[in-house]
């Protein structure tokens, strides 16, 4: 091969590589999906999504009325509107529902017995919302770190969630502050089943 013809390859390649590296375009826009966050006050909501979005946790404050924040991940930035928790404040949550794609429920897994079964009424009511009943549930039973926190197990079977959820979209997973990957991993499970409902209803 002539000098040339070697030239003309190597300048080539290196406009190739030019190509890969400099004119492939933006990277594809991520998803974004609206979810509603809700759950008693003390349940940990607040922290949870502040931790999330990397905030100090000195900043974090309860939330008494409403609160919005976008979560972002590697694939999808989630619009979290979080509802305050409060007894006057339960009441009106149905109001801020439409438009929701998917729902967070916060629960405190070392809870007395009368807030659990207030946790759990609230549940079973979101569950079977008309404008949440279709939707994917992430419900995270939080303060696993504390002596009294019942298990992932537990919370199953006294929220009844086989039989009233059968059929639906929703996970339960066990959660804490202190255990990042864990939460972050639940969310991403929630992100799958936002696309997966994204590609039903674009086969329909």
């Amino acid at each position: 091969m002539s000098d040339l013809r070697i030239t003309e390859a190597f300048l080539y390649m290196d406009y190739l590589c030019f190509r890969a590296l400099c004119c492939k375009g933006p990277p594809p826009a991520r998803p974004e999906y609206d979810l509603v966050c809700i759950g008693l006050t003390g349940s940990g909501k607040t922290s949870l999504l502040s931790k999330l979005c990397s905030e100090s946790p000195d900043s974090v404050v309860s939330t008494t009325g409403f609160s919005i924040k976008a979560v972002p991940f590697q694939n999808a930035i989630l619009n979290v509107k979080e509802l305050g928790g409060a007894d006057n404040i339960r009441k009106y949550w149905s109001r801020y529902y439409q438009g929701s794609q998917g729902v967070i429920f916060v629960l405190d897994s070392a809870s007395s017995e009368d807030d659990l079964e207030t946790a759990r009424n609230e549940l079973h009511s979101a569950l079977q919302h008309p404008q949440l009943c279709t939707l994917p549930f992430l419900i995270l039973a939080n303060h696993q770190d504390k002596p009294a926190a019942r298990s992932v197990q537990e919370v199953k079977k006294y929220f009844e969630l086989e039989p009233l959820a059968r059929g639906k979209r929703w996970i339960l997973q066990a959660c804490s502050l202190d255990d990042t990957d864990a939460l972050k991993d639940s969310f991403s499970q929630l992100i799958n089943l936002l696309e997966e409902k994204d590609h039903e209803a674009v086969r329909m």
